[in-house]
């Protein structure tokens, strides 16, 4: 082992106190003051020397957050501070008797002053820190004996290994909850889909689940985030006399609390702040249960003491239950604008967070399978503001001999036209787009936009109105409506009806490639709209294709093919298409034109992620407009992996094949300069 020169134990302390700085202002203050490039400088120069030096290492170093060994079990703690759970109460007039049993017994009249704070829905924890340094970690357990989860705790970014300045108590236990964030938590599930794991019910029980990993390295890898809320032992140093101030403290010394505590006076002050955090509840980043009112003041609390297992200075407001269980009596398929099937749980009635829910979304049949919910099944029902419920899981155990596996419907509940579900697409569609009640209003809109037949003063509003009046059934019925019923519409008059009706007599005349498009067949854009108009240059040709012959046009391959059959094996909307042509709408018929060469003939690329200069929709036109063919997965034979923020597994996969991967940049550049 190489001997430590002093000028290197004097770096690697200087990068420690600098990198424990920056996290203190990062996590706690919310305020940076260097990028994340050189913050990653700073870290990866201590990683060098501590390797270079392994003598060095030290178990509060910055660098050991990556977990350690996994645990045979977990050793037992006992807690020297009991720590304690909370009375709860579920309505005002719960806080207004709470508030009173507290003046009494301290034999005053004067309002009393509450800290007050959300309450996280987590795993409470406590931590030792002697002499400024994280010693020891603890979960609640039945609050006097806990599980050690000192390595667990340690891989937590948010947590100081070591404190900050120099004024903390020799021996300092604090209290906090280990919680996962809503955006953790999804982007956590996201993951283990892709790989084929099990998915976490919620973040509570994520949470509880990642801090009782026995390997570590499984938990460094999890979003845990923790807020403190209080002490336990305090040992060479003492407090403030507030609750307030004593969190203001805590936070000087790297540990962070919940930026939404606050004060409050008297019952009317509590029930306030309940109101407040209850509107903003469903905004908040993470989920909570309710809110906790303290009294403000520790000699106050110290006064009052304890009643059982619970502070009699201390209570929980609890909101209404956000899941609940109930029974799964059947389900439908509604039918949405764009023609997607989602399946609808109808459920025994039940309330959830305060509302009583019957329907609930079961999303799409990907979900139902990797859920295995079954009509019959007592499921839980989630409930979060103003999102629809959703059926979040069954309960296994009390599945009944009877329960009927859910099968997606053949022909579409509102218009008999067929169900199209891609082979790794999750969402089932129906194809009768001209003719489907359901989409009625987006195929009017998608008809008369700007790139398809642009009838100019035929907008959103006046589509909503049209179809909502009965007047207009079918795309083609707009065609038919007369100068007076246009002018007698809403915000319409005689001259915004005549400059209408000029509008629909000018699309009239039009081209093959915009009819095409303006059909609104899935998958097909202007790209390969002009591609389908110059291949077989007569409608009739193009209505009369099948799959293989679709696939001889340039840039279209088995699916989207699948998708123009699809739609053209339809008499809805063949028959739609010929009311149309009798309404007047025409093109010049014209034989198949050879495609000319394009400068990304031949090549395959595959888009992931979210790009900020367009959408992935966008991108794609622009590829194909250019020659090129756009995948929906990476294979060997892929030309290159188009990769915007945040992608997916689709760029895992093209590095593990070796397939080229551009970013944002570089695809703007190609898009640019193609050749």
């Amino acid at each position: 082992m190489k001997a430590l020169p002093k000028a290197v134990t004097e770096e690697i302390e200087q990068l420690r106190r600098e990198i424990d700085t920056h996290n203190y202002l990062y996590y706690v203050m919310d305020s940076p003051r260097i990028t994340d490039a050189e913050y990653d400088r700073l870290f990866r120069r201590l990683q060098e020397l501590e390797a270079q030096y392994p003598g060095a290492v030290t178990a509060d170093s910055p660098t050991q957050r990556v977990g350690a060994a996994p645990l045979p079990e977990f050793a037992e703690v006992r807690h020297e501070v009991p720590m304690l759970s909370l009375s709860n109460a579920f309505s005002g007039e719960e806080i207004v008797a709470f508030d009173r049993r507290i003046r009494e017994r301290l034999q005053t009249d004067e309002p009393i002053k509450y800290s007050a704070e959300p309450k996280l829905d987590g795993l409470a924890v406590s931590l030792l820190y002697e002499d400024g340094r994280l010693i020891r970690a603890a979960t609640r357990g039945d609050g006097t004996t806990g599980e050690d989860v000192t390595q667990n705790i340690r891989t937590i970014q948010s947590v100081p290994l070591r404190l900050q300045t120099t004024d903390f108590p020799k021996t300092l236990e604090v209290r906090g909850e280990v919680f996962m964030t809503r955006r953790g938590f999804e982007e956590m599930n996201r993951k283990a889909r892709e790989k084929g794991e099990k998915e976490f019910a919620n973040p509570r029980n994520a949470a509880a689940g990642s801090l009782r990993q026995l390997d570590p390295r499984i938990t460094a890898q999890r979003p845990l985030e923790i807020f403190f809320y209080g002490v336990g032992k305090v040992e060479g140093g003492a407090l403030p006399e507030t609750q307030g101030a004593m969190l203001q403290q805590l936070r000087s010394w790297g540990l962070r609390f919940n930026p939404e505590s606050s004060l409050a006076n008297g019952a009317e002050g509590c029930i306030s702040y309940y109101e407040y955090i209850g509107r903003r509840r469903d905004s908040l980043p993470y989920e909570i249960d309710g809110v906790v009112y303290k009294v403000n003041s520790l000699k106050l609390q110290r006064e009052l003491g304890f009643v059982s297992r619970a502070p009699r200075w201390a209570v929980a407001h609890k909101y209404p239950a956000q899941e609940q269980q109930t029974l799964l009596l059947d389900v439908e398929f509604q039918v949405g604008r764009t023609g997607a099937l989602t399946p609808v749980a109808r459920l025994q009635p039940v309330s959830v967070g305060g509302v009583t829910v019957s329907n609930a979304t079961l999303h799409n049949m990907d979900e139902i399978e990797r859920k295995d919910i079954r009509i019959g099944d007592m499921v839980i029902v989630r409930r979060a503001g103003d999102v629809i419920p959703e059926v979040a899981s069954v309960i296994v155990d009390r599945r009944p001999d009877g329960a009927k596996k859910i099968r997606l419907p053949k022909k579409c509940p509102v218009c008999g036209s067929d169900i199209l579900r891609e082979e790794e697409e999750a969402v089932a569609r129906c194809i009768g787009g001209l003719y489907c009640a359901a989409q009625r209003k987006q195929a009017i809109r998608h008809y008369a936009s700007r790139r398809a037949l642009d009838i100019e003063g035929l907008g959103d509003k006046l589509v909503e109105q049209v179809v909502d009046a009965g007047l207009v059934k079918h795309v083609d019925d707009v065609y038919r409506l007369t100068r007076e019923q246009w002018a007698g519409l809403e915000r319409m008059g005689e001259k915004s009806a005549d400059n209408l009706l000029q509008a629909l007599e000018k699309s009239k005349s039009t081209t093959l490639s915009r009819f095409i498009y303006a059909l609104g067949i899935r998958e097909v854009g202007e790209a390969t709209a002009a591609n389908l108009a110059r291949h077989f240059g007569r409608l009739d040709k193009l209505i009369g294709a099948d799959e293989a012959g679709l696939q001889e046009v340039p840039d279209i391959g088995p699916v989207v093919a699948q998708h123009v059959a699809a739609f053209f094996r339809q008499d809805h909307n063949r028959d739609v298409i010929q009311q149309l042509r009798r309404a007047g709408v025409h093109w010049p018929e014209q034989d198949p034109v050879a495609a000319a060469p394009k400068p990304l003939d031949g090549r395959t690329y595959v888009l992931t992620g979210t790009l900020t200069a367009m959408t992935r929709d966008e991108a794609k036109e622009k590829l194909e407009t250019l020659g090129a063919k756009v995948a929906g997965s990476v294979s060997k034979n892929t030309t290159g992996v188009v990769a915007g923020e945040s992608p997916g597994s689709k760029l895992e996969k093209a590095e593990k094949l070796g397939v080229p991967v551009l970013d944002e940049a570089q695809f703007l550049r190609l898009l640019q300069n193609p050749g």
